[in-house]
């Protein structure tokens, strides 16, 4: 039988005819899976997810250690940068992280919060960049799609889905689990 479009397959299914079974595309069956660390960091002035997963042939992703760094408001910008760049330095120094995730900023209407926002990404990529570490960045609606599979899902969807990809008991702060899902959406996207 000669290969079909998706077009003339659903004419076919909607015919009541005969459809050729799906076949596995050759790229998808060359696909390497992600193997090592990733430190999925979802950046934010006052409240930086952080988390690291590691991923391994043949067993469910492991959680290593999350964190969120907290920065009073009362604290100047300049010491919450400081303090981003410090807690993802600790966990690019206490691991052997192969990549970095991010979350890329969202539209903002407020041009300061997007100054905000650019300013405590650029703390966590300048982090990374000194331990020479290759940095990813993802979309939210991307994110969303990878872990959950709906890009519009909740937070507390998306903690959800994290919590019970990775087998994990407690309950993981929402900055966390944002930062765990950019690690998720990295390993299950990533392409050699």
């Amino acid at each position: 039988m000669a290969r079909m479009n998706v077009r003339q397959m659903w004419a076919a299914k909607l015919a009541g005819k005969s459809v050729p079974a799906a076949q596995a595309s050759p790229v998808a069956a060359m696909r390497v899976p992600f193997e090592g660390q990733v430190l999925g960091i979802d950046p934010s002035l006052r409240g930086t997810g952080l988390a690291l997963i590691e991923f391994a042939r043949g067993r469910q992703p492991v959680l290593l250690r999350c964190q969120t760094v907290t920065v009073a408001s009362k604290l100047p910008m300049a010491h919450a940068l400081g303090e981003i760049h410090r807690a993802v330095t600790a966990f690019l120094k206490d691991f052997t992280v192969r990549h970095v995730a991010l979350e890329q900023t969202i539209y903002v209407q407020n041009f300061q919060t997007a100054q905000i926002l650019g300013a405590a990404r650029g703390a966590a990529i300048s982090a990374a960049a000194l331990h020479n570490l290759p940095v990813y960045e993802y979309a939210p609606l991307r994110v969303k799609q990878a872990v959950v599979g709906a890009g519009r899902a909740s937070k507390e969807q998306m903690a959800r889905t994290v919590m019970s990809l990775l087998g994990h008991g407690r309950t993981l702060a929402l900055d966390e689990a944002d930062a765990a899902g950019v690690a998720l959406c990295h390993a299950f996207t990533w392409r050699e």
